[in-house]
């Protein structure tokens, strides 16, 4: 296989070989066979359905403002063929144009014992091709919008602590803010507790590591998936962790974003699972984040055995943890569907709904498996 140069780090293909594959490309969003591709017609293709994976909606303005060079508003061939060739023009919108050759034109490599030892283009250009992906979603990275959601929720949360801290004159969780915010379990009838919780902690060291985890992790989260989906993510952790305790601690106090931190671990969990050929370092990614699960899982076991009382919602962070991972599957993007990963989908839609559903029925069903009015347990008395 020969090359264009290196650009960016990567190797270029030389197209000269896809002659024949780029004039069916073209011919096929020349809908009206006019010779020619206008924006609005590709409009319409991309958004077809059976189009609606080719090029990416973004790119269309891109890929006709830098083609079209003398801005008849149009792209003959020969301007098509010139901008698949352009380096420069290929970092805009190449991603989406390769993708549709590797998935419609270029047939898959075989097996190895299949493969003959004479190495043909198209099999090189098809091993180039099956590397496209490994990188993809680390190309989706962007600031735009900025990414500060999870910033605005760390600053409600440092605001909160300080505010207690300043009536009280000391880090405790006896403040206004704490009282009116922490999960009561003699106070389950206000409802907001199930999820402001989150925004009391139990000194400055516990406030510290939620502050560094939910920002270090929430962002790249955000840079990808837009700020909408980590905060849908952040508040279903902190209310199953909430409902998690209440299920099988009914008399602990609760308070901490722990549950919202773990959804946001475990939502990395659930990217890496549905885009996984399209990260480059899924594999890695993937073996740090199960690290730190299982060990906080082993330390809760271990606690739970030798009836270690830590002070530690480890309830919470599990529940936590599922319901980021379920919901994670859910609303996260996919770069590219897989049938496999629909199955995925439909499952943990039912699962997570499933458990929500319990739990909430468990929290009103049986008032008296939780304490009374005049009990009092642990933190908040």
């Amino acid at each position: 296989m020969t090359s264009s140069g290196d650009v960016n780090g990567q190797t270029a293909i030389n197209m000269g070989h896809l002659y024949p594959h780029w004039q069916m490309i073209f011919n096929k969003y020349d809908e009206d066979a006019d010779g020619r591709l206008s924006l609005a017609e590709m409009k319409r293709v991309v958004k077809s359905e059976s189009f609606e994976q080719d090029i990416p909606n973004r790119c269309i303005k891109r890929i006709v403002a830098q083609a079209d060079e003398n801005k008849d508003g149009y792209i003959e061939y020969e301007e098509f063929l010139k901008m698949i060739q352009e380096p420069e023009v290929r970092t805009v919108f190449g991603q989406g144009l390769q993708t549709f050759v590797r998935k419609t034109i270029v047939p898959r490599r075989p097996p190895p014992s299949v493969q003959r030892a004479t190495d043909t283009t198209d099999y090189a250009v098809q091993r180039a091709m099956d590397n496209i992906d490994a990188g993809e979603y680390e190309d989706e990275y962007t600031c735009n919008p900025p990414a500060v959601c999870m910033i605005i929720v760390s600053i409600i949360e440092i605001i909160a602590f300080l505010y207690d801290v300043v009536e009280t004159g000391r880090s405790t969780v006896s403040g206004p803010a704490a009282k009116l915010f922490i999960y009561n379990p003699r106070e389950r009838s206000q409802a907001w507790r199930y999820f402001t919780y989150m925004f009391v902690h139990v000194g400055v060291f516990h406030l510290a590591v939620n502050l560094m985890v939910q920002i270090m992790l929430g962002i790249p989260l955000e840079m990808v998936h837009r700020w909408w989906r980590v905060l849908l993510i952040y508040l279903a952790g902190v209310v199953a962790g909430s409902l998690g305790t209440s299920v099988s601690d009914p008399n602990v106090y609760l308070a901490g974003a722990s549950g919202g931190v773990y959804a946001i671990m475990t939502a990395h969990i659930a990217t890496i699972i549905m885009n996984f050929q399209e990260m480059q370092f899924a594999v890695y990614q993937l073996i740090v984040f199960l690290l730190l699960i299982v060990s906080d899982v082993g330390t809760a076991i271990y606690n739970r055995l030798h009836e270690v009382d830590d002070k530690v919602g480890y309830v919470a962070h599990l529940a936590g943890a599922i319901a980021g991972l379920l919901v994670g599957i859910q609303v996260l993007r996919n770069l590219e569907v897989r049938s496999w990963e629909r199955v995925i989908w439909w499952a943990s839609i039912i699962l997570y709904l499933g458990l929500m559903t319990a739990a909430i029925v468990w929290n009103i069903a049986f008032p008296d498996y939780f304490p009374g009015p005049y009990e009092c347990y642990g933190v908040g008395c």
